[in-house]
C-alpha cells in the first residue's frame, strides 16, 4: 500500500545550481555568487508573494521561525483531506497510511541527524517539551548539577530552575565574554563530580553564536557528565551528526526549521532513552495495563503520550526533505553574505551597537543590535509599518543575560536562504529614515 505518496515529494523537480548573481555589496566587500537560485526558492513560499498596502513583505524574523515552503503546506493539508486517520491504533487502510507516512518521517529524520536507530526519535510539541521531558524524566536528585551558559533561552533556564525547586538539584551558570562565546577554561572548572548534565544552546537565539559542541562534549564525558544540546537554532542551518558529536540527548522545533508549528523531535541515545522514565504517561505509552500497574512501552513510544500531531510529524519529513534538497553549504553562504552586508551597512551608523563578535561570519545569519536614544519595540513597530519589515524586539526569551546586564532589549534580523541583498538594501535605508525621526 502507497504511504500518502503526494506528501513528500517537492513541488519542483530541482533548481538550477548554476549561480544566482546578486548584487554587489558596497564598500570594502565584494560581488560573491551563491549556487543556488533564490528567485526559484522564493516561488515556494507564499507569503513572499503578498502584499501589505501595496507593498511586499520582508521576513527578518526567522530565529522566531521561518516561513514554509508549498511543499510542507500540501504534505499538512494532504493528511487532512486525504488520511485524517491515528496512528498505531485502528486496523483500517487511512489508519496503516498515516502509520506508515509517520514512521517514513521518523525514519528520515533519523537520517538527517545520523541517528543509529529511528527509535532514538522522539516527537515532541517543540524544544521546550524536549527539554522539559528530560527534566522530568532524568533521575535528578538533591546535590546534582546542572550546568548551562549565561544565555541561555527560557526553554533550557527556566525547566532546570524548576527542578532545582522540586528536586534540590543545583544549577551552574558558564559565563560568556562580550564576544558571545563561551569561557571554556571557566566550564573545565566548573565540571566536579557533581555534575550530571551539561546542558547548552548549541547556536545562540541572541547573537548567532555556535559553541564548540564536540569539545565541550568531549570535556563533559571525560568527567561522567551527561550532554543536552538544545539545537532549535541550529538545526535549520547546519548538518547535525549527532554519532560523530557522541551527544547524548538533542532537541529542536519543526518551527524554526520550514516545518508545522507545534512539532519538534528530542533525539536521545537509545541506551540512556531506555533507563528514563516517560514524562507524559497515558494512551499508547503502555503495552498493557491493569488496576494496580501497567507495563511501559520501549522508547520511542513510552515518551509519546496520546494523540499526536500526524500533520506535524509529516510536514516535519517533508521541511527536512526540502532543506536537503536545498543543502546546507548553500543556505550558509547565503546567510553569511546577507550578514555580512548589513553587518557593515549598521556599523557606519553611529547610534547603533551590534551584540556579539563583531565578525558577522561568527554570527550566522541573525544580527541583533542597540539603538541609543531609541525604543527597541518603536524600531521595530516602524520598520513594519513604514516597510512591511518583520524583525524581532525585546529580550528574545533570553531575559536572564539582558536583566544581568541592565539592557532593555534589543532589535534582532534574522536571515535565512530566501532573504536577499534588495532586502537588507531596503532594511539600512527604512533604518537610516526612522532614526531621523525618533
Amino acid at each position: 500500500m502507497q504511504a500518502l505518496p503526494s506528501f513528500f515529494s517537492l513541488k519542483k523537480d530541482g533548481y538550477n545550481c548554476s549561480g544566482y548573481g546578486q548584487t554587489a555589496i558596497r564598500g570594502e566587500l565584494s560581488l560573491r555568487r551563491i549556487p543556488m537560485d533564490i528567485k526559484a526558492l522564493r516561488e515556494d513560499f507564499p507569503v513572499l508573494h503578498e502584499e501589505r498596502k501595496g507593498k511586499p513583505i520582508v521576513y527578518f524574523d526567522n530565529a522566531c521561525q521561518t516561513l514554509r515552503p508549498e511543499s510542507v503546506i500540501e504534505a499538512v493539508e494532504g493528511y487532512y483531506r486525504h488520511s485524517s486517520a491515528c496512528v498505531g491504533r485502528s486496523n483500517h487502510k487511512l489508519a496503516e497510511e498515516v502509520t506508515r507516512a509517520c514512521e517514513d518521517s521518523r525514519s528520515r529524520i533519523a537520517k538527517f541527524l545520523h541517528a543509529s536507530k529511528k527509535e532514538e526519535i522522539i516527537f515532541t510539541r517543540n524544544t521546550t517539551e524536549g527539554i522539559n521531558l528530560v527534566s522530568n524524566s532524568l533521575d535528578l536528585k538533591a546535590g546534582d548539577v546542572v550546568l548551562l551558559s549565561d544565555k541561555e533561552h527560557n526553554s533550557n533556564l527556566i525547566p532546570w530552575l524548576m527542578a532545582r525547586k522540586k528536586n534540590g538539584i543545583e544549577v551552574g551558570i558558564i559565563p560568556t565574554g562580550t564576544d558571545g562565546r563561551l569561557d571554556l577554561d571557566v566550564f573545565r572548572k566548573m565540571l566536579t563530580p557533581s555534575v550530571r548534565l551539561v546542558s547548552l544552546g548549541m547556536t545562540s537565539n541572541l547573537d548567532g553564536v555556535t559553541i564548540p559542541a564536540r569539545e565541550i562534549i568531549q570535556d563533559a564525558h571525560k568527567n561522567g557528565s551527561l550532554v543536552l544540546l538544545d539545537a532549535a537554532q541550529i538545526t535549520p542551518h547546519m548538518a547535525i551528526d549527532v554519532r560523530t558529536l557522541d551527544v547524548d540527548l538533542l532537541a529542536f522545533s519543526g518551527h524554526k526549521m520550514l516545518g508545522p508549528s507545534g512539532i519538534g523531535v528530542l533525539f536521545g541515545k537509545y541506551s540512556l532513552l531506555e533507563k528514563m522514565d516517560p514524562f507524559l504517561v497515558g494512551g499508547e505509552t503502555v503495552a498493557i495495563s491493569t488496576y494496580t500497574d501497567c507495563q511501559f512501552l520501549p522508547p520511542p513510544e513510552k515518551f509519546e503520550a496520546g494523540l499526536q500531531n500526524y500533520a506535524g510529524i509529516i510536514g516535519l519529513g517533508a521541511a527536512v526533505e526540502y532543506l536537503q534538497k536545498v543543502g546546507f553549504d548553500t543556505i550558509q553562504k547565503q546567510e553569511k553574505l546577507l550578514n555580512a552586508a548589513v553587518s557593515s551597512k549598521l556599523g557606519e551608523i553611529p547610534r547603533i551597537k551590534m551584540i556579539g563578535p563583531s565578525d558577522s561570519a561568527q554570527r550566522g545569519g541573525i544580527v541583533t543590535f542597540t539603538v541609543d536614544k531609541a525604543d527597541h519595540h518603536q524600531v521595530a513597530i516602524m520598520l513594519d509599518q513604514v516597510s512591511n519589515i518583520a524583525v524581532r524586539s525585546g529580550q528574545h526569551c533570553v531575559h536572564s543575560w539582558f536583566n544581568a546586564r541592565g539592557i532593555a532589549g534589543s532589535v534582532r534580523a534574522s536571515f535565512y536562504f530566501y532573504n536577499t541583498l534588495e532586502e537588507v538594501d531596503l532594511f539600512v535605508e527604512t533604518l537610516q529614515k526612522i532614526l531621523k525621526v525618533i
